[in-house]
């Protein structure tokens, strides 16, 4: 009788060490509100190739934030970190040490020989599982011995010569002769995301490129690697075009905490002739809001606006607040620990930069659509309407379904 073959063993490891000259703690930066080190984990575990997850690191923030990805994942026990030795976590460690590193120490930890190793950078944050499952099956199905993310090139490339007595020249064309883009060999860019290596070969060579090496084609609109501070803006703001963008349902949320100007008003004051301001309100907003308490979620107005107009709202709303608050995300925080809520369980809808510290605390940090550019670029979900005109009511829609829960014929509603 034919025995099946063999499942090839294949470990994903994602270097990721705690420091960075060009963005300070860069592996924690968020890009779409998801920390990078998180967004490669997530990659890696989505992948039907990969065995198992290494990250390897030295700094414990960033294993406890892959840990708590994991878990959030029910995938735990697929997700091993592995304590980085000094020696290879300087500036001028390679990649390729930390891979040898992360290899030996999870075969020594398990007892099992890898088959396959994949090196996964978190400094590509729209790496996808596709990437993930095309290096790895290259080497482990397909007869490769080594492989990596590619993408088309169009570009047309110079070298300055003035370094040296050259003039400057076209590196991949003439630069006497411009061909049409479709008489042009077609070029292929490392894209610097993912790689995949025979393990055993990988050994011998200690190097990511030996035998014959697959070229995984991949999106050119997703090919992005972070080295600097540009680059993470670049990312951010990119994110809500090219992430999947999951929304939020009940089962992924404990609470509902709400900023209120700009996000419950159109950012606008009015002030009459005696100075006594006044603001909008959406009556979508008092229904969604009202559906939300009825369905059993926490609630919490927080605002830094000392005006009593804020307190009124609350009120009439019956949902607590604290207003004329300086440190938005220390009173998040101690709100959190007074209720027994997990803050990553906690769904904050903001719209300014004072908004960034809670954005950072909450595990669903969401901006509504007429939110400052930065706060969109840290937010893991956008609503399509602004605030003032509905957002709350199409954040409620996300959680309750498009019809939300209807209330008692007998209840109310505020407006």
């Amino acid at each position: 009788m034919t025995q099946p073959a063999k499942q090839p063993t294949v470990l994903a490891v994602i270097p990721a060490r705690g420091g960075s000259k060009g963005v300070p703690a860069k592996n924690l930066a968020q890009v779409g509100g998801v920390p990078l080190v998180v967004r490669a984990v997530r990659a890696c575990l989505a992948s039907s190739e990969v065995t198992a997850v290494v990250v390897t690191t030295d700094a414990p923030a960033v294993a406890g934030t892959a840990r708590a990805a994991a878990e959030a994942l029910g995938e735990s026990g697929r997700l091993h970190c592995v304590q980085r030795p000094e020696a290879i976590a300087g500036d001028t460690a390679t990649s390729e040490a930390a891979v040898l590193h992360a290899l030996d120490t999870y075969e020594a930890e398990h007892g099992k020989a890898v088959d396959v190793v994949l090196l996964v950078q978190c400094t590509s944050p729209f790496v996808a599982r596709e990437d993930i499952d095309g290096v790895a099956a290259a080497v482990a199905r397909e007869g490769a011995d080594s492989a990596v993310t590619v993408a088309p090139f169009h570009g047309f490339l110079w070298r300055d010569g003035s370094a040296v007595e050259d003039h400057n020249y076209g590196v991949n064309h003439d630069k006497k002769v411009r061909p049409r883009r479709q008489d042009r060999p077609e070029d292929l860019l490392e894209t610097g995301a993912a790689y995949a290596m025979d393990a055993a070969g990988f050994r011998t060579h200690r190097h990511r490129f030996f035998g014959h090496t697959a070229l995984v084609r991949t999106d050119p609109a997703r090919v992005l690697e972070i080295d600097d501070p540009h680059d993470l803006a670049r990312a951010r703001a990119l994110a809500p075009l090219l992430d999947p963008a999951p929304l939020p349902t009940r089962e992924d949320i404990d609470a509902v905490v709400l900023d209120f100007d700009g996000t419950q008003t159109d950012d606008r004051v009015l002030i009459d002739s005696d100075g006594r301001e006044t603001v909008a309100v959406h009556r979508g907003d008092g229904l969604g809001i009202a559906a939300l308490r009825k369905a059993g979620l926490p609630l919490l107005i927080l605002s830094t606006e000392q005006n009593p107009v804020v307190a009124a709202r609350a009120h009439k709303l019956r949902v607590p607040v604290l207003h004329g608050i300086d440190r938005k995300d220390l009173a998040l925080k101690q709100w959190c620990d007074e209720q027994s809520i997990a803050p990553e369980r906690v769904l904050y809808v903001g719209n300014d930069v004072n908004d960034l510290p809670c954005f950072a605390l909450a595990g669903w940090p969401v901006a509504v659509a007429s939110a400052h550019d930065s706060v969109r670029a840290a937010a893991r979900a956008v609503t399509t309407t602004p605030g003032g005109f509905g957002a709350i009511r199409e954040i409620a829609a996300w959680l309750l379904g498009p019809t939300l829960t209807a209330p008692s014929v007998n209840t109310p509603l505020p407006k």
